[in-house]
This record gives structure tokens, sequence and C-alpha cells, in this order.
């Protein structure tokens, strides 16, 4: 099995089709994508249940949320640099490892506390295993454009729909065993995921460090892309600074000391990452990547899908068991219009890319989700919830056709050794702005009651409308034949000019 991934053995070219092998690789990496995915928006349909079981009030259910998609985004980039560098077939095994561990805790969590910290326990092994499961496939498909956009299309489509999913299944197992059974289901899955890595991913061939032969195909020696542990602890500092100060803005006002000197340490501790990136030698944010317009405008479009999904799925959580009083399994299935859209546009949006190029379905999708936030505006308690159905279908269906679209936009900008770096810098963009979606519209919500709920919703879907026209006119910045582009020359890593 290994001899076909290896580009000079002379069997080793990647299929110009989906065959059974390449089939089970994209499966296998699917699991990782599918589980991080999951846990994103499953906890939100247990947040009413949350909040009774351990007496949490509404700050401290977007900390559980937040807690996750923080430590996740934060360390993401060290996640996909440590891939580059140690294997990412590795790495991807370590984070499902983490990942079941943490969600055993979740699962075990007796107050706020406990669970908020093995959530961020469940994001770090999150981090690990996205920009990994990415750079795997990238590996198997790295000769045929065609084929990749195909395989990304599958891949997005298993997160997508898990993520849709989420409420549903979040809905059906609390149900049937309680809110505790959300992150339990976890450990089948990463067992499974676990067992399917060492079977059937190829181990990477032995070479020595300053040969090209690592797994991710990188000719820099591994000494070369070191863990920058100073840009990894400014990076959370002012991601967690951040997204605190948003959270508590509301309960404790602006002036509060907590919620001004978080914004202020945020922006230092941001000032100082961007500086230490742009002078050491193997950063973890390579910053030429960000001079390359198709991969700059793709990590701020992720960024605008984020911020409104993530927030607008807590905030249509607390909707539905608050101002309509449904039970988490009447909520739960309210949102299973989101796995259909998701389904059938991510399948749809491979064949769109490889006939189109990424630019249109990037504008097509975002106008179309675009317009699924905007029915949603006038949306109260007494809406019926058929009349709601419209833009349950055009969100997926619009961020469906435009993800994978985006992703491919990114593995084509950049070169195969850097896949697993240019993963991790869009997903943690990605992740950062849902987590701060989430502590922005959940701070709309006020207390949780049932009137300022329908009114964070409104102003939710207002804000939300607008940035997927925002997102809309930062795909027109994407070149038609992104899809086609070679490397950009200037996402090469630095080194010294001694070496």
């Amino acid at each position: 099995m290994m001899s076909r991934m290896n580009p000079s053995h002379p069997h080793s070219a990647p299929p110009a089709r989906f065959t059974p092998a390449l089939a089970r690789i994209v499966a296998t990496v699917s699991v990782g994508f599918v589980v991080t995915q999951l846990d994103v928006t499953i906890v939100n349909i247990a947040l009413a249940r949350i909040a009774t079981d351990l007496h949490a009030n509404v700050a401290r259910l977007q900390w559980i949320v937040d807690a996750y998609t923080l430590a996740f985004a934060a360390l993401m980039l060290s996640g996909g640099v440590l891939g580059d560098r140690y294997g990412a077939r590795r790495l991807y095994a370590i984070g499902l490892v983490v990942f079941a561990l943490a969600s055993l805790a979740c699962g075990l969590a007796a107050d706020p506390v406990m669970l908020i910290a093995a959530r961020a326990l469940q994001g770090a092994g999150a981090a690990a295993m996205l920009p990994n499961s990415l750079a795997l496939l990238n590996e198997a498909c790295r000769h045929e454009r065609t084929l990749r956009a195909r395989a990304v299309g599958f891949w997005t489509a298993a997160g997508a729909i898990s993520i849709a999913a989420g409420p549903v299944a979040g809905g059906l197992l609390i149900a049937a065993f309680g809110w505790r059974s959300i992150f339990l289901v976890n450990l089948p899955l990463c067992a499974a995921g676990l067992a399917a890595t060492l079977l059937w991913i190829p181990a990477p061939r032995k070479a020595s460090a300053a040969s090209a032969s690592s797994e991710t195909g990188t000719a820099q020696p591994a000494a070369a892309r070191s863990l920058d542990l100073r840009g990894q602890l400014l990076a959370v500092v002012a991601l967690a600074a951040f997204t605190g100060a948003v959270i508590e803005w509301r309960p404790l006002g602006l002036a509060h000391w907590a919620v001004s000197g978080g914004l202020a340490l945020a922006l230092i501790a941001g000032v100082a990452f961007v500086m230490l990136e742009a002078r050491i030698d193997s950063p973890m944010l390579p910053l030429g990547m960000l001079r390359n317009r198709n991969f700059s405008a793709s990590v701020l479009f992720g960024i605008c899908v984020n911020f409104t999904y993530y927030g607008t799925v807590f905030v249509l959580a607390l909707f539905l068991q608050h101002a309509r009083g449904q039970t988490p399994l009447q909520a739960g299935l309210t949102f299973i219009p989101l796995t259909g859209g998701f389904l059938l546009s991510n399948i749809a949006s491979g064949h769109v890319v490889a006939r189109f190029g990424t630019r249109a379905p990037m504008i097509g999708g975002a106008l179309l989700a675009g317009l699924g936030y905007a029915l949603l505006m006038p949306v109260d308690a007494s809406t019926p919830l058929l009349a709601m159905m419209a833009a349950f279908l055009l969100i997926p269906s619009g961020m469906g056709l435009a993800v994978p679209a985006m992703t491919t936009t990114v593995l084509s900008s950049v070169e195969p050794a850097r896949a697993g770096t240019a993963s991790a810098l869009l997903n943690t963009a990605r992740q950062a702005g849902g987590a701060v979606g989430v502590a922005a519209f959940g701070a709309l919500t006020g207390s949780g009651a049932a009137t300022e709920v329908v009114s964070g919703l409104h102003a939710d879907a207002a804000i939300s409308a607008i940035l997927l026209l925002i997102a809309a006119a930062l795909a027109c910045f994407v070149r038609t034949d992104a899809a086609h582009a070679p490397p950009a020359a200037e996402t090469a890593p630095r080194m010294k000019a001694s070496r």
C-alpha cells in the first residue's frame, strides 16, 4: 500500500478516478472532519439541558461553545506545522486519541468549569486532526486537479453534513440518553477513525532530515519547520482575550475592567504576534501566503461564512427552545432541512468547480446563503415553521456550493509541501470567525429571555446577510482559473541566507 503513495515508485501516480483505495482514504480522513465539525453544533441543542443540570447562565453557555472553537482555532496552525514536520498521518492519529479522551471528560463533567476545560481539550485534538486530514487528502490526489476537486467536495460534504446534522443528532441522543451522550458518541467514531488510519492511510517512507522525502513531499529539512512557541502563545492570548471580552461585554458593560482590559490585551497580543511572525525564520503564520490574492480572499471569505453560520446556529437553538418552547428533540428535528441542503450542494460543488473554476460557485453560494439569512429577519415566535424552511434550505445550499470551491482555491494556491500549513491557516481563520460569531450573536440575545432572543435573531440575520454580500465581493478577486494555477512562489518557506 505504501508504494501507491510514493511518487518515485512506478505504480505510485495518484489515480485519475476514484479507486477503492482512494475512496478508503477519503472516508478515513472524513471521520476526523465529521467529529470535529459535529461538536461545533451538536452542543447547541443541549444548551438548555446543560444550563439546568449544571446551573450555567448564558455567558457560561457561550464559553462551553467557544472553549472548543477557540482552542481549535488557536492551535490549528501549530497542528498544521507539526503535521508538515512529523507527518500528517501521525498527527491525525494523535488528534483522534486526544479528541476521544476529551470527549469522555466532557461526558463526565460535574460543573461548567470542568465542561469548559474538557471542551478546550477537545479543541486541541481537533486542531491536530483537521489540517492534517486535508493534507492527507491533498497528497492522495495532488497530481489530478479534477480528482482533487471531487475529493475535496466529498470531504467537505462530510463535514458540512455533520455540522447541519449536529442539532438533529443531538436532539435524538438527548431524548434517548441525556445530554452527556452527545459527547460520549465520539468515542466509537474516533476508535473507528484510528483503526482506519492505521489500516488504510499509507505510512510515509523513512528518509533523512536533509532529503526531500517527507510525508508531505517537502524538500525542506524538518529542522527548518520548528514550532513557533512564542507565536502560538500570543495567538492563544489574542483570540481568548478578544472572544472573552465580547462574551462578557453584554453582562458587564464595556467600561468594566475585564471587558476593556480584554480588548486591550487582545490588541497588544495581536500586534505583537504579527510583528513576531514577520521577523522570524519559521513562523506559524507564513505572512507570504497572505500576499497571494486567491489565498487571502479565500481566507476572508471563510471568516465571513463561519462567523455567520456558527453564530446563527447558536441563536437559532436558543430561539427554538426559549422563544418557541420546543424540546431538544423537536428543535433538533427542525434543523433537518439544513442537512439535505448541505448534502446536495457539496456534492454538486465538485462538478461545478471542475467545469467553471472556483470563483463562480463562491460568488453564487455566498449570495444564495445571504438570501437565506435575509429571510430570517421577519421571523418571530409565532412564525410557522414551514415559513422558515426556505431560509433553512438556502443557507446550507449556498454554503455547500461555496465552501468546497473556497477550499480548492486554497489548496491550488500553495505548493503541496505547505498543504498542512495552508489548510491550518484557512481553518484557523474560519474557526476564529465562528468563535467570535457565537460570542457576538450570543451577546445580542441578552439574558436569554424569549423577547431578547427574538430581537437577537433579527439583528443576527441582518448582519449575516450583509457579511455574505461582502463575501461575494471578496470572491470576485479570485482568479477564474484558480483551480489551474500553479503554486505561488511567495508561499515558499523563508530560509536564512546562510542556509
